[in-house]
Formats: C-alpha cells, structure tokens, sequence
C-alpha cells in the first residue's frame, strides 16, 4: 500500500501545478491577456481544459489518500471540511478547497443556464480555493514540501500565481481609469 501513499501525494503535487496554472490563466483570461499567438480564445480553452486536468488529478490524489489504509481518510473527510481524525485543519483545508472547485466546476458547467453574476460571484472563489489548496499541501505534505525541491516548487507555484492577479489588478484598475475618461 505504499505505492498508493506515493501515488497520493504525487497526484497532490501535480494538481497543485495545474491548479497554480489554471489560476494563472483565469487571471489572463479574466484581464483580456491576448497575443497573436494566444489570442483570448485559445487562452480560455487551456484556462478549461486545465481546471478538468487539475479535477481528474484531484480524484486521484482523494482515492489513493482513502484507499491507503494508512492514514485512515474517509469519502467524508474528503468533502466535509474539518472532521477527519488525520490533520483535521489540514486536511480540512484541503476539503474545502475541492468543495470550493466543485462549486466551480458546477457553475461553469451550468454557465449558459445560470446568471452570469452567480456564475461571476461562485468564479471569485478561485481566489479562495487556490490558497487553501497551498496551505493544504503545506501542512499536511510532509517532506515532499520541506525537501529543497519541494520548497522551490511550491515558490514557483505561488509567485506564477502573485504576478498573474498583480497583472490582473493593474489592468482592472487601467480599465476603470480608462472608464471615468
């Protein structure tokens, strides 16, 4: 069973990565970052394509943690926030991340059939469930995130994803001066 402890956090680590880039596209996507070679359009697919990567990741980092016999997570740990008896407000934080991408999921799914300010008001979630997710992995990941690599990925992670909404926020703003003109 050790191997589904491996596959777990491996898993975990690789939906960080995506995560970190979907966020980073979302702010893209979300401050009309476009180039000849991106246009806006081909940023959105990726920006989709990636959140559905980074969902299928998810599942297999949550089946192989409730799988392994090790740590003792159950299916409820796993969408109930703060119950587990393993790292409760770790693994708490983890499972309120994936409630948050869920509801995400959900709405964009669902975005051609709901108001587009619900769908809007759900999206800011983003910015929640991103740093959940980091804290999780963080607190509860052990020497995968203490080992010199580990502490660099997570860096990477993290700056990718400061600078995109820093753009985001600085062309929002240029917007709104643009707008009072």
């Amino acid at each position: 069973m050790i191997s589904l402890w491996y596959a777990s956090r491996a898993a975990g680590m690789l939906a960080l990565f995506l995560l970190s880039a979907t966020a980073v596209l979302g702010a893209l996507t979300a401050g009309r970052a476009a180039s000849d070679a991106w246009p806006r359009f081909a940023i959105g697919a990726l920006h989709r394509n990636l959140s559905l990567l980074t969902l299928a990741f998810l599942v297999v980092h949550i089946a192989t943690a409730i799988i392994d016999d090790y740590a003792g997570v159950a299916w409820l740990d796993a969408v109930v926030p703060f119950v587990s008896v393993y790292h409760p407000f770790w693994l708490g934080l983890g499972a309120a991340a994936f409630d948050l991408l869920a509801a995400l999921l959900v709405t964009s799914l669902l975005r051609a059939r709901i108001n587009p300010r619900l769908w809007r008001g759900v999206h800011w979630a983003a910015y929640a469930c991103w740093p959940l997710a980091v804290a999780h992995g963080l607190g509860i990941g052990g020497n995968d995130t203490r080992s010199p690599l580990g502490i660099a990925a997570v860096v990477a992670c993290v700056l990718a994803v400061v600078i995109a909404v820093l753009w985001r926020a600085g062309t929002t703003s240029l917007d709104e001066q643009q707008r009072v003109r």
